[in-house]
């Protein structure tokens, strides 16, 4: 195939479907951005032809290949919940060897699909840790235009009246940053700690460890309880549980197209043709009453 009707393939591509960038990322290969250096790079073929532009559309995955092998199609969408302990790193890789998140997944089998998590807790803090399969899904929970209350058990140092909470509930500015203003319950005083219960709706780069310094208080522990419809609950530290689909529909107001759900065939019952054949009774034996009177 000549140049030109490499071309030509790329400027009808781009009439409709999707990019191919996000095809391939879709398809849990890996992220979109490491898709279009892969394209840029020339390893990434489309019916047998090498395509260098990731703006190029696509109606869906077939015919894509990534160094020569085939793409898979995209997994169905799933989340898990995971319990995130202290110490771990929401990172794929750490340059410094430390723990990952996923070092403490367990493993999912040959040919599982890539996880992705969803949003990030600091090395500092633990708690619920959403994992997705889906990219797209992954987007969708964590575009602060969901509005999703996220939850957390936060234990901090020193004696706490619940005025010293108000500037918090009103919105404060930290060195020129406007944080939004917080959810925040004074649970219990316990000794020299408080417990509170603190709810929001943006979470920025150390959020709530910031916002409690402002107000002369130390965090010492930190949970988040909660991701929008999506519970801790019970989770023992360093488990996972995928979330039921029922509850992922539900919740999320997915189709079954979207969850990559395939129709379940129908059973159709045949009407018979005409009217139906009565049975024949069977002959029965003839006794004295059959025979004819003289």
């Amino acid at each position: 195939m000549t140049q030109s009707d490499t071309d030509d393939n790329q400027g009808s591509a781009r009439s409709g479907g999707s990019r191919l960038a996000k095809i391939i990322a879709h398809s849990g290969l890996c992220s979109r951005r490491d898709a279009e250096r892969m394209i840029e790079a020339g390893r990434v073929k489309v019916n047998g032809v090498v395509v260098s532009d990731p703006a190029v559309n696509l109606d869906d995955w077939q015919g894509v290949s990534v160094d020569d092998r085939p793409l898979s199609a995209p997994p169905d969408v799933k989340l898990y919940r995971f319990y995130k302990p202290l110490g771990a790193l929401v990172t794929d890789r750490d340059p410094e060897g430390r723990t990952t998140v996923y070092d403490l997944l367990p493993d999912m089998g040959p040919g599982a699909p890539r996880l992705l998590a969803v949003g990030r807790l600091d090395i500092n803090s633990e708690g619920l840790l959403l994992f997705t399969t889906s990219p797209v899904l992954k987007r969708k929970l964590e575009l602060p235009s969901t509005g999703w209350l996220r939850r957390y058990r936060v234990r901090v140092k020193g004696k706490v009246d619940d005025r010293m909470l108000e500037p918090l509930r009103k919105g404060i500015t930290i060195d020129g940053e406007a944080f939004q203003p917080m959810d925040v319950t004074l649970d219990r005083q316990q000794g020299a700690n408080a417990w509170l219960t603190v709810g929001l709706r943006e979470g920025k780069n150390r959020e709530i460890r910031r916002a409690m310094e402002a107000v002369d208080l130390s965090v010492n522990r930190l949970i988040r309880i909660s991701y929008g419809p999506f519970q801790l609950g019970n989770l023992a530290r360093g488990a996972v549980e995928e979330v039921r689909r029922k509850i992922l529909r539900d919740q999320l107001g997915l189709s079954a197209e979207d969850m990559g759900d395939t129709p379940k065939a129908k059973t159709v019952r045949r009407q018979p043709r005409g009217p139906a054949k009565q049975p024949q009774r069977a002959a029965r034996p003839a006794t004295r009453r059959d025979k004819p009177r003289r």
